[in-house]
């Protein structure tokens, strides 16, 4: 492989997403037989009001900036007022523009990573309600950022808010599925996707095709004359697809909040005679719901969570044996590495023929 000296690359990581960013700073390296680190150290102030500042400490006078911001991180704390305060995503993403504010327009571009796109669930407006997604990309852009990078993304179109500006969303499904194919030992000529709802079904289809085999959804009927947490109640799961009697399911979607939804699809499909279900959701943000899965699981209602480590995850949850979580780190940097190189990213959106080979030598 042809390697081309190139100086420009840096990767601006705030706090939030510190240890992934080192990891894919080290990839970095690898992938360009470097020693050195790309990082630019910085620093993130808080005041004890709750406002903040952030100042960088190298110079990025035309470097390809790349910045990295997990807004789903709620981990984070401060002091304020005398008592602790947990950082949301709105603050996460102020955070951001504050870092483009500190490079004064000096870098010859910046690109910004967010794994877990800001307010992506708030991407379409429904009466008298905010857009905060479009308004979040249209700021970003008028800041000067040329592109965005997410996975993953709840809906594409969403893009369609800033037709100027470069938005690159990936999906990790070529990943999640190595780990999964690695780790699991089932027939795999026995697999059926399915989808939790209508929204989901592109996301399912494309795993059903790198996996050659079929799909099904279930979708929603909910109670309208209600809101809670939100959003109306679901009052059935109808299933429409193959016979999942003796399959083995594999049921994907983009996120987990609380899960309740995902949990009653695997219920579902245990009545309608799934052999083993796997449930697999680029972010498990788990905002409540935890012991319910505990009980799923003993109950055998699904057999494994397969997620990513593309946004905060809980420790309690990390120690569950049901779950597991893929490292996203290294592709993320293959992405980072193509653009910066001004190559094309085509090669790295799908690996239909690399997940096939996989499950060729599983069986062998």
């Amino acid at each position: 492989m042809l390697v081309i000296e190139n100086d420009d690359l840096r990767l601006i990581v705030l706090s939030n997403i510190k240890e992934f960013g080192q990891k894919v700073d080290k990839h970095l390296q690898e992938l360009r037989g470097e020693t050195k680190s790309y990082i630019v150290p910085l620093d993130e102030v808080r005041f004890n009001n709750g406002e903040g500042k952030i100042k960088i400490n190298e110079t990025i006078r035309n470097k390809d900036v790349y910045i990295i911001s997990d807004v789903g991180n709620h981990s984070m704390t401060y002091e304020m007022f005398g008592y602790e305060n947990h950082m949301g995503p709105d603050e996460h993403f102020m955070d951001i523009k504050r870092l483009i504010s500190a490079i004064r327009g000096q870098a010859s571009s910046i690109t910004v990573v967010m794994p877990l796109l800001y307010e992506s669930r708030q991407h379409r407006r429904k009466g008298r309600e905010s857009l905060d997604c479009a308004m979040a990309l249209q700021e970003l852009q008028s800041l000067g950022v040329k592109t965005i990078i997410t996975f993953d993304v709840h809906d594409p179109n969403i893009q369609n808010a800033t037709p100027c500006l470069s938005f690159e969303n990936f999906y990790p499904t070529h990943t999640i599925l190595e780990n999964f194919i690695e780790k699991e030992k089932l027939d795999f000529d026995n697999l059926l996707v399915v989808s939790p709802d209508t929204g989901a079904m592109d996301r399912a289809i494309f795993y059903a095709n790198m996996l050659n085999t079929d799909v099904g959804m279930f979708y929603k009927r909910r109670d309208l004359t209600k809101v809670i947490d939100g959003k109306n109640p679901i009052v059935q799961h109808e299933y429409m697809g193959k016979d999942v009697k003796n399959k083995n399911v594999i049921v994907v979607d983009d996120m987990i909040a609380s899960g309740g939804s995902m949990l009653e699809v695997a219920e579902e499909l245990k009545k309608r005679g799934a052999s083993k279900v796997y449930l697999v959701a680029t972010f498990a943000l788990f905002t409540n719901g935890l012991e319910k899965f505990n009980k799923a699981y003993k109950e055998g209602l699904f057999d494994m969570l397969y997620t990513t480590n593309l946004t905060y995850i809980n420790p309690k949850l990390k120690k569950q044996k049901w779950f597991y979580d893929v490292d996203c780190s290294k592709f993320l940097s293959r992405i980072i590495n193509v653009l910066n190189r001004h190559q094309s990213i085509s090669p790295l959106l799908n690996g239909k023929e690399e997940i096939l080979k996989l499950i060729r030598e599983k069986k062998n």
